[in-house]
């Protein structure tokens, strides 16, 4: 019968389920209205099969179905009973159970297909019916079998409630998405017109209504964090005993069979609730949105003057991509409490989301510490204007921020792109000034977590500042990624002008940072000196002498925005911080080599404006015995009440702004595979990989995290998200 090779074939087991697998893989073609689908789809499967057989099983499935079209016609039948569930509001335990052994069947033939696909994609499934054979007429709309299967899944996904009923039919429906998604990761980083990803195209084309149904279950998902209900399962290969069923042991076996998981990619701890389904479904939801299919049109160009008139109907071709509806499903998202453009009676630009902010806030900030969560913020806050405004407003910015603080804080056990990821979202987050005045107001009782010393009524801002100085720092020894520096700096300038009441620890930061660079500025200075002296003519030399110069210019640039960020407090909130006084005060020896710097020195002239200021008030006043900190502390605050900034120069306030590059998705789609690849432990073959590079793990094994890994790591931070701007 063309079955799987050792499978008996009799009388009595025609009904079983050894015999059903056998068939459907075989050589025999049924059509849609054979009783064998039926049989095939109600049996509650109870056998179990080594690996090496569901390999076998799923290369003869390839091999046949060019004649049988089972493929075609099980993804047909899986579009029938979700359309048919979803008339009954879900609430069928038989259809449930057909569903789940449908989407069993397509996703794990399907995986194999992917992972071995050779040729043109659609070409190799087959995904149409016979001449001779028609889809059923009640499976309304388009009939090709892409957009006719994922209108149905995502409609029971977007309109089905998950109950203990449904549960499992939804978290092996959005594996079914991820899986039919995988098409993404044999192409290359960058999406071009001859991708072929025809499922996840027709998930594009669906109504804008659905999708917004769809975003809205996804973050729901995410949010609400619903979990297996054990008790509850509808069909026997979900019982926890040893006796799963061939499908459950086909599925979990197709997805690890000879692949290598690639855990050691992504490295995701976050200490919130965990849940598989909400997992998924965030994972789901940011490789949608960050999809973008390139496709070419034609541009006709007419050239009428004489000399190329043969050049009149000139055509050539132009690439663009086509718009993301469940982007835009992301960036219409609205809070259910408010919603301001109903209020002003503004048309919504694509599919219209509705949640709750407040829940999506708070769960956010359960879950920073794992990067599939930081990304979904980042996305939000760039791409979302009311949800930024939500939470600039928020009084308990400490809900997101101290989680964002921590896990900087621990940098050296998190990927470089976690902590790129986290910076941008603090320097989208300084570029309003409402949220600089309002850390610095937010005090904190204790910082747990900070081990250099204890941090007790300190400021959110405060806090941020010595985060930011000691990740400048960290970077500096272990990294030595120019963005990163620039960034940390970029959202210390954009808060500088706002800076209130900062704390004697960060103000010592403060200063600190610019002696290290400082230090670091000369060394490089004196290297330079010295090689250019001893080495030139010589080819080799002087080309490190450039390289050093182009450093020592990077070092100039960074020196001189600290000390922008230190002029802009003195200018603008001097009286409000007598700390950083203080801490000028102690180090001012550190300033003195630069004063005379043709790139420096109306800054230092600023920072010498005050210290004589400071200085003379501290000779007039007289003193019996020693001063202490203490002593000169409250000089300094008396006089600040009397400080009016007399002859210091003005300069135009620094101030930062993140924008993407011009090619964004050739950073996000790879990025969002690997967290999805890593926290979904969805494992792929990586033979077929051409998404992104792979590295054997055996390489880290000293550095697991991979944040350790010398000068090279940074490399690892793509371009396409460094878009730092200066506004002029």
């Amino acid at each position: 019968m063309g079955g799987v090779p050792s499978t008996p074939l009799s009388s009595q087991t025609q009904d079983t389920a050894e015999y059903l697998i056998g068939t459907f893989v075989g050589e025999k073609s049924f059509p849609l209205g054979s009783d064998f689908w039926q049989k095939l789809l109600e049996l509650p499967f109870s056998l179990s099969w080594p690996s090496d057989r569901v390999e076998d099983a799923c290369e003869l499935f390839a091999k046949n179905n060019y004649y049988t079209r089972h493929l075609t016609k099980i993804l047909i039948h899986l579009a029938l009973c979700l359309q048919e569930s979803i008339s009954n509001s879900g609430s069928s335990a038989s259809l449930n159970v057909k569903s789940l052994n449908a989407v069993y069947l397509s996703r794990v033939f399907l995986k194999y297909w992917i992972e071995h696909a050779k040729n043109e994609m659609t070409e190799e499934l087959y995904l149409s019916l016979d001449e001779n054979e028609a889809i059923p007429n009640k499976l309304s709309g388009d009939y090709k079998i892409e957009n006719l299967v994922m209108r149905n899944v995502l409609s029971f996904i977007g309109t089905i409630a998950i109950s203990p009923g449904t549960y499992v039919l939804h978290h092996e429906l959005l594996d079914f998405l991820l899986v039919t998604m995988s098409t993404q990761l044999l192409a290359g980083p960058s999406p071009g017109p001859e991708d072929v990803n025809p499922f996840i195209d027709a998930i594009m084309g669906q109504d804008p209504s659905l999708v917004g149904q769809v975003v809205h279950t996804l973050l729901n998902n995410y949010m609400l964090r619903p979990h297996i209900p054990l008790n509850n399962a509808t069909h026997s290969v979900f019982t926890g005993g040893s006796d799963q069923g061939v499908l459950q042991r086909v599925s979990s076996a197709a997805a690890n069979l000879m692949l290598l998981p690639l855990t050691y990619l992504v490295s995701s701890s976050g200490d919130g609730s965990r849940s598989s389904l909400a997992d998924i479904s965030l994972h789901l939801l940011l490789i949608l949105i960050h999809y973008r299919k390139r496709v070419v049109a034609d541009d006709s160009l007419t050239d009428r003057s004489e000399d190329n008139a043969s050049l009149d109907h000139m055509s050539k071709q132009i690439t663009y991509f086509s718009e993301n509806p469940f982007c835009k499903a992301l960036e219409n998202a609205r809070d259910i409490e408010f919603d301001r453009t109903d209020i002003e009676g503004n048309a919504h630009n694509g599919p219209l989301v509705r949640l709750s902010f407040a829940s999506l806030f708070d769960t956010l900030g359960m879950c920073l510490s794992d990067e599939a969560s930081v990304l979904l913020l980042y996305s939000l806050i760039h791409g979302n204007s009311d949800f930024l405004e939500y939470v600039l407003v928020r009084t308990d910015l400490d809900t997101l921020m101290m989680p964002i603080l921590e896990t900087l804080y621990n940098a050296s056990k998190r990927t470089p792109n976690h902590i790129y990821m986290l910076l941008i979202i603090l320097l989208i987050l300084s570029q309003d000034s409402s949220f600089n005045a309002s850390i610095h107001k937010l005090i904190l009782p204790t910082v747990p977590w900070y081990q250099e010393r204890r941090l007790h009524q300190t400021s959110l801002g405060s806090l941020v500042v010595v985060i930011l100085i000691r990740t400048v720092k960290y970077n500096l020894s272990k990294l030595r990624d120019v963005y990163l520096h620039t960034n940390c700096l970029a959202t210390l300038a954009n808060m500088a002008p706002h800076v209130h009441r900062l704390s004697a620890y960060a103000s010592q930061r403060l200063v600190s940072l610019f002696d290290m660079l400082s230090r670091k500025y000369t060394k490089l200075s004196q290297m330079r000196d010295e090689k250019f002296s001893t080495g030139k003519g010589n080819v080799i030399e002087d080309s490190i002498t450039d390289d050093m110069s182009a450093e020592l210019n990077i070092y100039t640039d960074f020196l001189r925005i600290v000390l922008e960020i230190i002029n802009a407090i003195l200018t603008y909130a001097l009286p409000r911080n007598p700390e950083v006084v203080y801490a000028i005060m102690h180090r001012q020896e550190v300033f003195l080599p630069f004063r005379k710097h043709p790139r420096f020195d109306e800054l230092i002239d600023n920072i010498y404006t005050v210290l004589d200021f400071f200085n003379s008030r501290m000779d007039a006043h007289s003193m019996d015995g020693e001063w202490s900190v203490e002593k000169v502390l409250q000089v300094i605050i008396t006089n600040c009440r009397s400080w009016r900034g007399d002859g210091m120069k003005m300069f135009t306030q620094l101030r930062f702004t993140y924008e993407q590059e011009s090619h964004p998705e050739e950073f996000f789609i790879p990025y969002v595979w690997q967290l999805a690849l890593s926290g979904c432990k969805f494992s792929f073959n990586p033979n077929m990989i051409n998404l992104f590079p792979l590295d054997h793990p055996a390489e880290n094994n000293d550095e697991e995290d991979g944040f350790e890994a010398g000068t090279e790591q940074h490399q690892s931070v793509d371009p396409s998200v460094r878009g730092i701007y200066l506004d002029p």
